[in-house]
Order: structure tokens, then sequence, then C-alpha cells
């Protein structure tokens, strides 16, 4: 669904925890333990892909909606 409505690819990687692994990441990188970027590409990889298959027109009334929704719901707490 997030595919369809921002109408771009959305990647899963294989280690769904990647706000501490992107620590580790920066961690390494800045004490040595990998030399560079091209070795942190080496531990990444895609579990799966979803691709757009929202027609624009479904998409745009989908989007019209959703504001409509938001807009319902603001201002219910004084």
């Amino acid at each position: 669904f997030q595919s369809d409505i921002l109408n771009v690819p959305v990647i899963r990687p294989r280690v769904t925890e990647t706000t501490a692994l992107g620590a580790a990441y920066a961690a390494g990188l800045a004490v040595g333990f990998w030399s560079g970027f091209d070795d942190l590409r080496k531990n990444w990889a895609v579990e799966k892909i979803w691709r757009p298959n929202m027609s624009p027109d479904r998409r745009a009334k989908g989007y019209r909606e959703w504001e409509k929704a938001v807009k319902r719901t603001l201002d219910w707490v004084e």
C-alpha cells in the first residue's frame, strides 16, 4: 500500500532493525572495523520489494479521501 500511495518501490531489508544497524555501522566505520561503505554494502540484503501497482487516478482519489478523513479528526480535543 505504501508503494502504491507514494508511487515508489518500498524495500524491506533482511535486517529490519535498521536504526540499531546504522548505529553499529557508524561506530564500526569510526573505529576502522570496516574500511568503507563498500564493506557495509556487502552486509546489506533485500528481503522483499513492493512496487507501485495503483493507477494515478485511484492514487489521487485515495489521497483526497485521506485528506478529508484527516480534516475530520482535527479539533476533537479542546
